[in-house]
């Protein structure tokens, strides 16, 4: 297919809409093209060795690991010779959760054991030849930070000497009056600073149709064709220059990629949680992620941001039809970097990691509750995914990386569901008397009893497991010195690893909670919509929290009377999650707080490299945010600036597409009440004031209504 025009008749200097997605787009494909496709269509490459042998280390020792647990759980459950139905849950409920933390157990142990043979990656060198687009799809975000990221990459991207070879993209699906403004004005500065030879690029789209899969099909439909790559960001993406130049060097020396995934580095965090997730980020991420790219080889994943991808094979095998029915199973498909990743695998091209690169950076939710809210998201997307698991073609590492996903959401009911049986067997022991008279002639009533000792030794095996991957990590900090030192040395990286153990356990049973309460929304059929994300540092108003936490709260204190009441052992055995229970609100809001995460910094706790001493690309892009926050794009009305400043307005109109013939019949309602509103106005002031927000947005679409504001008075 066509996928735009030739190169030569790209327009560098062009403000202006391309025309509509065509029909022939594979982007427009119906679901059941999507389920049925052929691998007939399979872009032939050379043989590449697949990393069997890792495999069967991560799936084989993760299988061992689950039956010796399952076996040991099963003389726990049966000292007495025979075993209830409740006692069978327990054995079940037990191996599946079991299962996925030998299964993270082993892919660690396999990232650790290559990182410390600490082998230097073969990077290419040579000019570029290939062309790269770099995208950043925004969304109603903070207009200085977003402008500043793609201004730093690209000067970093400069002093390559590389960057002739790069285009800039911003693609904005903002639904707000003042943040779209924004953009273009701080656009329309950017160009100007930056010159004839700025190659950068802005596009607002009027509808946010598909999300950020649509935002970034509509690119590639439109203009794809002018680059061989794309590199995609996120609003709070930052790459070196070395890095993005990197990764167009690895795509050009391997003409069978088709997705390269860098490791992003939580950075520029600064609240108790985010800092905690910065931390173990930067301490434990590179286990883990080495670990995933060994075992999934050419066969890898997307997480949609920091990665590079070739255009063509996006555009040729990408398509993203909606699914049948309503959300949150049907619709559009809310997690689409998995299945873009496991449809150009399908499609024969390279999908890998390279967790190793340096230079990749992100930032992460500020607090506890934010966390929350866009985890809601990614469980519904996750979960979703198990109707495309099936889909024809995909590879078998595919379908993993989708059942895992999946899995790490049923993975907190399972969880829950396992203390309820728990709860209910130590019931049953201490208050229900046995059944001597049962149907079935034995000679010993049937008691669920438990052998102590063992259980003790389980418990102990499974918390090893659990935490063997930090514990790497950590290894790993301690014997490379630059870390270590970056670190506040030995000792505080280890009292560090301590307070995130001790803070992440507290806050897994309140995440447990949420995600169960995630996942039963879903399968009520409740939709969790789309929302910004809120990146800023801050804390969240105590009612909000308390709102949020308190069935938390309360469910922690009933658990712990009840288990108090039933046994002393088993109390003892729930504390850490009954704790966590109870202190879900001081917990909460203690993790939205800049000043005790400061406080941890002045004592050198909770240390990273890169916070020690922060990259010079992020150095750079919070000097450019200051100035553009100084500049006041984020704090202008969006109405007043474009009324006040000539050249936006200009520069406005020409963002817009052609007008378009309105349908025949009644007009929307929206629009009825801008234009009267508009009409009826005598000065700015009346018009910001009138509007509400989906009006605001009908005016600056419309070329008349735009007109008449420009001649209103001030």
């Amino acid at each position: 297919m066509t996928l735009a025009p030739e190169r030569d008749t790209l327009r560098r200097d062009t403000f202006a809409v391309a025309p509509a997605v065509p029909p022939e787009s594979p982007l427009a494909m119906p679901v059941q093209d999507l389920r049925h496709w052929s691998e007939a269509d399979e872009h032939t490459v050379p043989g590449r060795r697949t990393p069997w042998a890792a495999r069967a280390f991560v799936f084989g020792g993760g299988l061992a690991l689950t039956v010796y647990g399952a076996v040991q759980m099963y003389e726990v459950v049966s000292v007495a010779g025979s075993t209830t139905w409740l006692q069978w849950l327990l054995l079940a409920l037990f191996t599946l959760n079991f299962s996925w933390i030998a299964l993270a157990f082993t892919s660690g142990l396999l990232g650790f054991l290559a990182l410390l043979r600490r082998r230097r990656p073969e990077v290419p060198h040579g000019p570029l030849t290939t062309r790269t687009a770099v995208v950043m799809p925004v969304y109603n975000e903070a207009t200085a930070r977003t402008f500043a990221a793609v201004e730093a990459i690209r000067a970093s991207i400069e002093a390559t000497g590389e960057g002739a070879a790069f285009d800039y993209w911003i693609l904005s699906d903002s639904t707000q009056a003042d943040a779209w403004i924004a953009e273009e004005r701080a656009y329309l500065a950017l160009r100007a600073r930056l010159g004839d030879g700025a190659r950068l690029y802005y596009r607002h789209r009027q509808k946010n149709h598909h999300r950020k899969a649509g935002n970034i099909a509509d690119f590639v439909t439109r203009w794809g064709g002018h680059y061989d790559h794309m590199l995609v960001l996120d609003a709070d993406s930052l790459m070196s220059g070395d890095c993005v130049v990197t990764l167009a060097r690895a795509m050009e020396a391997d003409p069978d990629s088709g997705i390269i995934q860098s490791l992003p580095l939580i950075i520029n965090r600064n609240t108790l949680f985010a800092r905690v997730q910065q931390f173990a980020a930067r301490i434990y991420g590179p286990v883990i992620a080495t670990g995933l790219a060994l075992w999934s080889g050419r066969d890898g994943n997307y997480w949609g941001h920091n990665a590079i991808i070739r255009t063509k094979a996006f555009a040729d095998h990408c398509g993203l039809p909606d699914l049948s029915g309503k959300p949150p199973f049907g619709g559009h498909v809310l997690s689409h970097d998995f299945v873009e990743a496991a449809l150009i695998r399908r499609a024969g091209w390279s999908v890998y990691m390279l967790p190793e690169l340096q230079g990749s950076y992100e930032e992460s939710p500020p607090s506890l509750i934010d966390v929350a809210i866009r985890d809601r998201r990614w469980a519904q997307g996750n979960l979703q995914h198990s109707r495309i698991i099936g889909t024809a073609g995909l590879k078998l590492a595919s379908r993993q990386h989708f059942a895992t996903g999946i899995a790490g959401y049923l993975a907190s009911p399972l969880w829950a569901a396992q203390l309820v049986v728990g709860i209910a067997l130590a019931l049953q022991t201490a208050y229900i008397r046995p059944e001597y008279f049962s149907t079935e002639f034995r000679l010993y009533p049937v008691w669920p009893r438990f052998d102590p000792v063992r259980a003790l030794q389980l418990f102990g095996i499974t918390m090893a497991i659990l935490l063997a991957p930090k514990l790497f990590g950590l290894i790993l900090g301690l014997l490379d010195g630059k870390v270590r030192r970056a670190s506040g040395g030995g000792v505080r990286l280890v009292l560090s690893a301590l307070i995130e153990t001790l803070l992440s356990a507290l806050i897994a049973p309140i995440a447990m909670l949420v995600q169960s309460g995630s996942v039963i929304q879903i399968l009520l059929r409740r939709d969790a919509g789309w929302n910004p994300q809120r990146r800023d540092d801050g804390s969240i108003p105590l009612s909000d929290i308390v709102r949020r936490h308190r069935w938390h709260t309360i469910l922690g204190l009933v658990a712990g009377v009840s288990a108090f009441a039933i046994a002393t052992s088993l109390f003892l055995w729930m504390s850490p999650t009954i704790l966590g229970l109870v202190l879900a609100i001081p917990i909460s809001w203690a993790s939205g707080q800049l000043a005790l995460g400061l406080a941890l910094k002045r004592a050198g706790l909770l240390m990273t490299p890169e916070e020690r001493e922060p990259p010079a690309i992020a150095t750079a892009a919070r000097a450019i945010e200051a100035r553009n926050a100084a500049l006041g794009y984020d704090d202008a009305d969006g109405l007043r600036a474009l009324h006040a400043d000539p050249d936006l307005q200009a520069g406005h109109l020409a963002f817009l597409p052609p007008a378009e013939r309105r349908p025949r019949g009644a007009p929307q309602p929206d629009h009825v009440m801008a234009q009267a509103k508009v009409v009826e106005a005598e000065t700015i002031d009346e018009v910001a004031e009138w509007l509400n927000p989906k009006e605001k947005m009908v005016l600056l679409h419309d070329r008349a209504l735009l007109d008449r504001l420009a001649r209103l008075g001030g």
